[in-house]
């Protein structure tokens, strides 16, 4: 997996860049983002949303880039025309601009039009931790799509996760399933799904990876730990994907490794036609920047395997 944004900026811009929609693009941490991506070779931008404000906004910030800007007379005719220009190959991505997520999803899942490919979408953070802990990148879903998923849909999450992992160059990624314990208890769900999966993942129900839990959280993070507790894992300590049992878990593990603990934070939608950037409203032209190189990296790897 790449180690560095460096690394994964080299190969996103490999092959020249993508063309990509940003639905509400009328914000200007999406734009200054945008900006760094156009930089960067990695995107050629078409701004779908409020022309008047968007323009404003630009010669404003001194946001000069060249960039196809779209009219829209509101938020969701903003998100469905950028999302039909995916779906008719006119662009490669889509990004969600100064949108609520519900609106945009709206679109993203149109039946007619829509991009869902999968049996669900689920979405998918990267992280790359600045201190000594973690060497290298580890992905983390569901913080932000899925609210209770059923073992099914966990199911589907995990193998979408690992896709993504395929991709960023991990043949064969450690999913762990993180809990409060690591031992199944009837009266805690999440351990015996957790249960199910892994063994689902020895039955080859879950191909091209390796699954295990209930694991608590600092046996898939340190290897000590789990050493002192006694766990045999292959997964333990050597995680390259957390899998969340509900939503509230991983919005608070999001929150609080984008605030606290890491040096590179992204996140795109998986499971549809093409890589989907969705970052929340307050997330910084960091993470936002970081996302479009994530979702870049993907197509081009997805390009490279037809």
């Amino acid at each position: 997996m790449f180690d560095s944004i460096n690394a994964m900026v080299n190969y996103a811009k490999s092959g020249g860049p993508l063309r990509m929609t940003i639905a509400t693009a009328e914000d200007t941490d999406v734009l200054l983002a945008v900006k760094k991506a156009v930089q960067q070779g990695l995107v050629e931008p078409i701004l779908i949303g409020n022309e008047y404000k968007i323009k404003s906004m630009m010669e404003s910030y001194a946001y000069n880039f060249q960039a196809e800007i779209i009219d829209a007379k509101n938020d969701a005719e903003a998100c469905e025309k950028s999302v039909k220009m995916i779906s008719q190959g006119e662009a490669q991505m889509v990004m969600k601009g100064l949108v609520q997520t519900s609106t945009f999803l709206k679109a993203v899942l149109n039946k007619e039009w829509g991009l869902r490919q999968g049996e669900l979408l689920s979405f998918i953070s990267m992280f790359i931790f600045a201190d000594s802990l973690r060497k290298r990148p580890i992905l983390m879903t569901d913080p932000a799509i899925n609210i209770m998923p059923t073992v099914l849909e966990k199911k589907a999450i995990i193998e979408n996760a690992v896709s993504v992992a395929q991709k960023l160059g991990v043949k064969t990624p450690n999913v762990a399933l993180v809990c409060a314990v690591e031992t199944v208890s009837p009266n805690m769900q999440a351990t015996i799904d957790a249960a199910v999966l892994s063994k689902m993942n020895d039955r080859g129900q879950i191909k091209g990876c390796v699954v295990d839990g209930p694991l608590a959280f600092d046996n898939i993070i340190s290897m000590n730990a789990a050493e002192h507790k006694g766990i045999k894992s292959p997964v333990a300590g050597n995680t390259d994907i957390i899998v969340v049992p509900y939503i509230e878990v991983g919005n608070v593990l999001y929150k609080t490794f984008n605030f606290f603990h890491v040096e590179f934070c992204a996140g795109v939608i998986a499971g549809a036609r093409a890589p989907i950037v969705v970052t929340s409203r307050s997330d910084s032209h960091e993470v936002k920047y970081n996302s479009i190189v994530m979702a870049s990296l993907l197509s081009k790897a997805e390009q490279k395997l037809h």
